[in-house]
């Protein structure tokens, strides 16, 4: 029986065992999941995205259910970068699957700070996460190309390890920030973070988040991130992490036909935190099924008329 290959390449030095990847933010440190999630089964994760200091994040309530998803406005809480070596990373590094750490700060100079001090570091990556919805700034980088241009085009001056961009979906087109993250430098682009939502208590007439704005994530938002995704995968040559409301292989699936190479878990780990071990599973019996033996062949597949 001819074997089935989930192997998928990120760039020329990120290699997954599978295209599952635990995504920023939900999985925390891993630490959280330890005795739910066989950390060494995944292809990949992204840390909680971490600062220069320790950030208390956002007044709760910081989660609210929807009809069809979360609200979320954690605010990028998280022990700050000196713990996070100290007592977080040491964990993750016990495992074989790779590890990309996310990144954030106020301006370009914190952003370059965290760069140089991971440099130093033994992981796969580094994430610039310039799309959150859930702090207080008139401008998401993410939101703009030509910030997105020169904080990437800056950070690729200071690193030589892989650099992914985490876009934002509160655009009028994506594919222009795609394109200039691409021309500055980027490695791998991560696709979409949350979409910038909000929801009120109608018997008190008060926000449902202390935040008031926070980001939406789920099922609701999939049909426009996948729409996304696929638009990207038109525009660049870069790999991509497609993300948004990914809860069953059917979801990943239909990411991977749009044109992703790995696909990222959220909100699913809330909901189910064995939805990375039933997607492995299901590419598997589905690659099987169709008699394609190596999921890459699915990238980009999709039959446009």
């Amino acid at each position: 029986m001819k074997k089935i290959n989930l192997k998928v390449k990120l760039g020329q030095r990120i290699i997954l065992k599978n295209p599952v990847v635990l995504e920023s933010g939900c999985f925390g440190y891993g630490e959280e999941y330890r005795d739910l999630i066989d950390i060494n089964r995944v292809g990949a994760i992204v840390t909680k995205t971490i600062t220069l200091k320790p950030r208390a994040g956002n007044l709760p309530p910081r989660l609210v259910e929807t009809a069809a998803g979360l609200l979320n406005s954690i605010g990028l809480a998280n022990v700050g970068i000196e713990l996070f070596l100290k007592e977080k990373l040491p964990y993750l590094k016990k495992f074989s699957t790779p590890v990309i750490v996310s990144i954030a700060g106020e301006g370009s100079e914190e952003y370059l700070k965290l760069v140089q001090i991971l440099n130093k570091e033994k992981i796969a990556g580094i994430e610039l996460n310039i799309s959150c919805p859930n702090i207080k700034k008139n401008l998401v980088i993410a939101q703009d190309e030509v910030e997105t241009f020169n904080l990437v085009k800056a950070v690729r001056k200071k690193t030589e390890l892989p650099l992914l961009v985490k876009l934002s979906p509160n655009v009028t087109d994506i594919t222009r920030i795609a394109k200039s993250a691409e021309k500055a430098g980027a490695d791998i682009l991560s696709l979409v973070n949350t979409f910038s939502a909000m929801g009120i208590d109608s018997e008190t007439g008060s926000p449902r988040l202390g935040g008031v704005v926070g980001g939406l994530s789920g099922p609701a938002i999939k049909p426009i991130a996948l729409r996304m995704v696929w638009q990207v995968r038109k525009a660049t040559s870069l790999p991509i992490i497609g993300a948004g409301g990914i809860l069953s292989c059917n979801d990943a699936l239909e990411f991977i036909i749009a044109g992703a190479n790995a696909v990222g878990l959220g909100t699913a780990i809330f909901v189910n935190p064995h939805a990375y071990q039933e997607i492995i599973t299901g590419l598997k019996k589905y690659l099987f099924r169709k008699a394609i033996y190596d999921v890459n062949e699915l990238v980009g597949s999709l039959h446009e008329n």
